[in-house]
């Protein structure tokens, strides 16, 4: 028996705990599943099984019997992954999945309508030419595949709409069309007419007609079949001008579609434009161009004035501003010396830097966010799969309703062809495009949006919970803060200086690592202070530090460790302001207090502000420092509640608690964070500071170091879930309206496809109005 096998799938659909446990106690009954763990958080399933009893289409299946769909990782060697043009059409997308799944060979398919793109595991008997297969089958749903290898860019835009194939076809099918209008009432040459009709059928209908087979032979009733049924009706009732301009209007209908949603997938297009294809690769002193991709861990890389930084990396050499706003979405550039770390992307100002890189190109912030926003385009929000559940069981229904009126009005009136051209109108009139499309290209734009202003919301799950949150958590320290102690207060005390205390202070601080260490010696050397050196240095944890400084023993630690009395007094009055004091002793004879405080972000009070603006009901700040010095931070930000002395399993149970009265937000960047964020209806990780584990762990993740984000990721999230509802009840209603007046023969077949194409841009419009706006200007203070 082969030995068990564990392994990580991502799970498309699943958006809360609640189901994630469902679904791991189903997969456990699953034969040959050992183990299954999984996480709404994360996304994934992670399954130990028997290869033996079960393999991974078997996984794959069983996770789609629970209602959710298997993902792919960038990183699987098998993976097919392709470009689709002229998506246009998130029903079409479902269809072209199932088509390309029924090929022999092939294990699982994932299309992603945000991004366009596909993706296939091929099974292990899989036959030779499988990607042409997949390109002919994607070529008869009436779009093109480009196969590209797995985790490379694609580097190929669409073509300009008036270079597009299919937009040349739909002008020379309405030119046909008008040109068969014109032969029949200007010139009274009906034969000439019908041909023209015809033609222009034909040439604006084959892509449906061959689209319409395909999603048959899919046991799949999609647009492309609705429409089909309708023209050949009509066609058969002997009105070819109706039955052209049926096809040429939903044509040129889709064709501008295809055109606008191209907008929304810009996103990711304009990251992938950002990195520069070369990069000069420094050795030996010799500088050569190479392929940027090229580029390893420990390259030097020299990067002109003016140039793009190639990779992730540090400064080894010079001083420059760069420009980082496609990355992060800062307005202004920022400086960077020697030590600073540099993103791959950002444009060099006017200074010359060496730069060591850091990673190469495929683990890049760039291409980690890359990933990020495919994956978000590519999850389903919960609105989202509520509407193709309805779509599923709605189109077949209303097909059966069509058919039933045909035949039923035949029988019980004299005029049969009326009420079979009623039933044609009612398929039209059916067609679910306006409403499957009315999410999906909301929560596309709205990622998009997000992502040029430097916020990676990782889905439409995580985007529709944010407009609900009524609560939001912050952590203190390096998100509320700076995050870096700075000296704030000093206290001589009896004959000693404020300069005599702080340079002894850090003479005996510079042989220590503790942060409030290097705050005291960084103080004494921006006031230019001498230090002496110390010997015998001796660190007591929780307590403080003591050294040999010219023979005089100095003690710095604990007020209540090394003071009493009037002095002890004056500390407790020095802490009750929120700074935190620590006492300086030369023997036993007090010298003086220093005070150390971690300062707020300049600006968090405005970003407090703007939460409670955006209609945010509570801010609570979290932390595990001591409560008076809390309160003093709080107090400064403008917080409603202050929760200090927490460990991080008491920020989980405060978060537990908050939820209690609502959808809480928590934002955080420490590993110690990592529970919390995980706990909250959305977690929010401050990115440039925050660890890897908080990075993956949060719904999403703020690439500039800017609190305001926080206000503006839930401000375009109730916009955005506000233009949701506004598409699904603008489809709902033109749907109704004509189904009503076309039932009781008040709506031809022409104008129900009019209202059908008209519906769809008006919903995806309405969903693009959220890319209006780039990186905004951002002034709180700093």
């Amino acid at each position: 028996m082969s030995a068990p096998v564990t392994e990580t799938i991502p799970i498309i659909g699943l958006d809360c705990e609640d189901c994630a446990q469902t679904l791991a106690h189903g997969l456990k009954r699953v034969p040959g599943v050992l183990t299954a763990d999984v996480s709404a958080a994360a996304g994934s399933a992670r399954i130990e099984f028997e290869p033996d009893r079960l393999d991974r289409s078997g996984l794959v299946s069983s996770i789609e019997a629970h209602g959710y769909r298997a993902g792919f990782q960038t990183g699987d060697t098998n993976l097919l992954v392709f470009d689709l043009l002229g998506l246009d059409c998130a029903d079409c997308a479902m269809s072209v999945e199932k088509a390309v799944s029924n090929l022999p060979g092939i294990e699982t398919v994932s299309v992603n309508f945000g991004a366009a793109t596909m993706q296939v595991t091929p099974a292990g008997n899989a036959p030779a030419g499988l990607t042409a297969t997949i390109e002919r089958t994607v070529d008869q749903a009436g779009f093109e595949a480009r196969p590209r290898e797995a985790g490379a860019m694609p580097r190929v835009a669409p073509p300009r709409y008036w270079r597009d194939r299919r937009f040349l076809v739909v002008l020379a099918g309405l030119a046909l069309w008008i040109a068969g209008m014109t032969a029949e009432h200007a010139f009274d040459l009906p034969r000439l007419a019908d041909g023209l009709f015809v033609t222009g059928l034909l040439l604006a209908g084959s892509r449906f007609v061959r689209a319409a087979w395909l999603s048959i032979r899919s046991r799949r009733i999609d647009m492309n079949v609705l429409m089909t049924i309708s023209a050949v009706g009509a066609a058969a009732l002997g009105d070819w001008g109706e039955a052209a301009l049926v096809i040429v209007l939903f044509a040129l209908g889709n064709t501008l579609q295809a055109v606008t949603l191209d907008r929304t997938r810009q996103a990711v297009r304009s990251l992938i434009d950002i990195v520069p294809p070369d990069a000069r690769l420094v050795r030996d002193g010799i500088e050569t161009v190479v392929p940027a991709a090229a580029l390893q861990a420990g390259d030097l890389v020299r990067v002109r004035p003016g140039d793009k930084v190639p990779a992730d990396g540090v400064i080894v050499e010079g001083v420059s501003a760069l420009d980082q706003r496609a990355i992060t979405g800062e307005s202004m550039p920022v400086d960077r010396a020697p030590g600073d770390e540099l993103y791959g992307g950002s444009v060099n100002g006017s200074g010359s830097l060496l730069v060591r890189v850091a990673r190469p190109a495929s683990e890049s912030t760039v291409a980690r966010i890359i990933d990020l926003v495919a994956s978000a385009q590519a999850s389903k929000a919960p609105s989202e799969l509520l509407v193709d559940r309805f779509a599923a069981w709605y189109t077949p229904l209303v097909v059966a309703i069509a058919a039933a009126l045909a035949l039923g009005g035949s029988i019980l009136s004299d005029n049969g062809s009326e009420w079979i051209y009623r039933a044609l109108v009612l398929l039209v009139i059916a067609c679910p495009c306006a409403l499957v499309i009315s999410t999906p290209v909301s929560i596309v734009s709205a990622i998009g949006a997000a992502t040029r202003r430097g916020i990676l919301i990782k889905g439409g799950g995580p985007l529709e919970q944010l407009a609900s949150v009524t609560t939001v958590a912050f952590d203190k320290t390096g998100t509320l803060t700076v995050g870096t102690p700075a000296v704030v207060a000093i206290e001589p005390f009896g004959p000693t200086t404020e300069a005599d205390l702080l340079a002894t202070s850090a003479s005996v601080e510079a042989l220590s690592e503790h942060p409030v260490a290097r705050a005291v010696v960084e103080r004494a050397r921006q006031d230019r202070l001498p230090l002496e050196p110390a010997f015998d240095f001796i660190a007591t944890p929780g307590r403080g530090v003591e050294a040999n400084l010219a023979g005089r023993m100095i003690r710095i630690g604990a007020p209540d460790w090394l003071l009493t009395g009037d002095d002890l007094v004056r500390a407790d009055a020095l802490a009750a302001t929120g700074v935190t004091p620590f006492a300086v002793v030369e023997g036993v004879t007090p010298l003086g207090l220093i005070g150390v405080s971690d300062q707020p972000r300049a600006e968090a009070r405005h970003a407090i502000a703007d939460l409670h603006r955006a209609g945010v009901e509570r801010v609570v700040m979290l932390t595990g420092d001591h409560r008076v010095a809390a309160r003093a931070i709080g107090d400064q930000v403008g917080v409603d509640d202050v929760r200090a002395g927490l460990l991080p399993q008491d920020k989980s149970t405060a978060i537990s608690e908050l939820r209690t009265g609502g959808a809480v937000a928590m934002v955080g960047d420490g590993i110690n964070d990592a529970p919390a964020l995980a706990l909250a209806d959305v977690g929010i990780a401050m990115g440039r500071g925050a660890t890897d584990v908080a990075l993956e762990t949060a719904d999403i993740a703020l690439m500039r170091e800017d609190l305001g984000a926080v206000a503006e990721a839930i401000a375009l999230a109730r916009r955005t879930v506000g233009i949701i509802r506004q598409n699904v009840t603008i489809s709902f209603l033109i749907k109704a309206l004509a189904l009503g007046l076309g039932v009781a023969g008040f709506v031809s077949l022409w104008i129900a496809v009019a209202a059908d194409v008209g519906a769809s841009l008006l919903v995806t419009l309405n969903g693009l109005r959220l890319l209006r706006g780039g990186p905004r200007e951002h002034n709180h203070g700093g």
